[in-house]
């Protein structure tokens, strides 16, 4: 009988959170979250804005510590990690910021270079082949001398991509990849994701509230509400969910769990109706 491939979700799980309580001073907005992303696979974070699916990845990144509990990237804890070693855990992280995030004052090539030069000690001539092919793989090599604001916005998603991809990590985070895009840059991006994710051998973390394109690459996903983990399933699964929350945002309907109308006194006490005169 043949052995597991490393990539398969049997493997050590590459993250893992424990019982991780995160928020912002006093305000809590991740509560008890236990969560394991298995490597080789694309991972969903889903639900309504404000619920703590970003927090995820900067808890990921150690860009924010928990209040509570842990965050395990391959078998390491990372807060037990030193400045050098965590540097470390995060060069094996590619992240795809919302919107690209590229410098503006760099060329579409100097972008990808960027995490080359800072942190590896390379040969101009070696970045720059390395660079190509990065730049190749989202099919934007002919635009290597193009500034970002002379690229579309799909294009320029594309290109941070390629910067995220730059010093083959284990881990690609993407935030929002989606937004702002037309349908065809969306179908572009998805594919992208969905292939780089296999091509590389790589887990992806995809947060995103387009339910379509999502659904179509995801190999799990994880739906979060109020603070804590709603429901989580194959995309098959969240589909024929039953829970009210992932009803409502699968089908984007205005009523259920989540209300229209923030909480208020009633109109009619607001607006003097019935008041004396």
């Amino acid at each position: 009988m043949s052995q597991p491939d490393a990539l398969t979700p049997t493997a050590t799980p590459l993250i893992e959170l424990h019982d991780v309580t995160c928020g912002y001073d006093e305000r809590v907005i991740l509560e008890n979250i236990n969560l394991t992303v298995s490597r080789g696979q694309v991972i969903a974070l889903m639900g309504t804005s404000g619920g703590g699916k970003t927090t995820i990845l900067r808890l990921i990144g150690r860009q924010l510590q928990p209040m509570s509990g842990q965050i395990v990237f391959d078998g390491v804890d990372l807060a037990g990690l030193d400045a050098q070693a965590l540097y470390a855990a995060r060069r094996r992280m590619g992240m795809l910021f919302q919107f690209g995030a590229l410098f503006t004052d760099l060329s579409v090539f100097d972008n990808v270079a960027f995490p080359l030069r800072e942190h590896t000690n390379m040969s101009e001539s070696m970045i720059r082949d390395l660079v190509l092919m990065k730049l190749n793989a989202v099919g934007l090599r002919g635009a290597r001398d193009l500034m970002p604001s002379q690229v579309s916005g799909g294009m320029a998603r594309r290109v941070a991509l390629a910067r995220a991809i730059a010093l083959d990590p284990d881990l690609i985070m993407y935030d929002e990849p989606f937004a702002g895009l037309d349908p065809i840059s969306m179908s572009v991006a998805a594919t992208l994701i969905k292939d780089l994710n296999h091509a590389l051998g790589v887990t992806s973390i995809v947060v995103s509230h387009d339910v379509n394109e999502t659904f179509s690459i995801a190999d799990h996903v994880v739906f979060i509400a109020n603070g804590r983990i709603a429901a989580q399933g194959s995309p098959d699964e969240m589909r024929a969910s039953e829970d009210p929350l992932v009803r409502q945002f699968v089908g984007g309907h205005a009523d259920g769990p989540v209300r229209f109308h923030y909480p208020a006194v009633p109109a009619a006490e607001d607006f003097g109706v019935g008041a004396p005169p």
